[in-house]
């Protein structure tokens, strides 16, 4: 009895010590995406947009969007923006007696394979998003802006954006 209990304590601590082995060496696993070395330094990332303009992109985007009234028949009680924390303040600021009111994030309940609920009221919400590209050849950006609601309730419309002066501007809708 006590060499089987000798035998499994022996054996739990090589187990134990082989798993601990003090390399550094990465695990790489099936389901991440693997990066070339080149493309992983700094030095040989694409040039995108400045975060300043990326926000000001997200604004106008996400302001259009305010404009459409996506939620009037659907008895929504919030909108949740998919955006940096700094742009969500800044749509508040700007649409501070929105009905539905803008929310922040942690104020959803997202479910799998469900529409998203308001964590506050437990009713139906809609989230709002824009998917900014990295600049074109001629310096427009396309972006996509997305509304969300559940499966039956999305959509989005393809912008193109340009910049004049400081300030960026839709050049197109579709």
């Amino acid at each position: 009895m006590k060499i089987k209990l000798f035998i499994a304590v022996a054996l739990l601590t090589l187990l134990l010590a082989a798993g601990c082995d003090g390399t550094s060496e990465k695990i790489y696993f099936a389901s991440e995406a693997k990066v070339p070395a080149a493309v992983a330094e700094p030095s040989a990332a694409v040039k995108g947009l400045a975060k300043a303009d990326e926000e000001q992109i997200d604004l106008v985007v996400l302001s259009y969007l305010m404009e459409r009234h996506f939620w009037e028949d659907g008895n929504y009680t919030a909108l949740f923006l998919q955006a940096d924390d700094k742009v969500v303040a800044l749509m508040m600021a700007k649409y501070p007696n929105h009905n539905p009111p803008i929310k922040e994030s942690y104020h959803i309940d997202l479910r799998s394979n469900q529409s998203p609920l308001d964590r506050d009221t437990g009713k139906p919400v809609m989230i709002l998003g824009a998917d900014v590209s990295d600049p074109n050849a001629d310096g427009t950006v396309d972006v996509i802006g997305r509304w969300y609601a559940g499966g039956a309730v999305q959509g989005f419309y393809t912008f193109n954006l340009k910049k004049v002066g400081d300030d960026w501007t839709i050049a197109s809708v579709k």
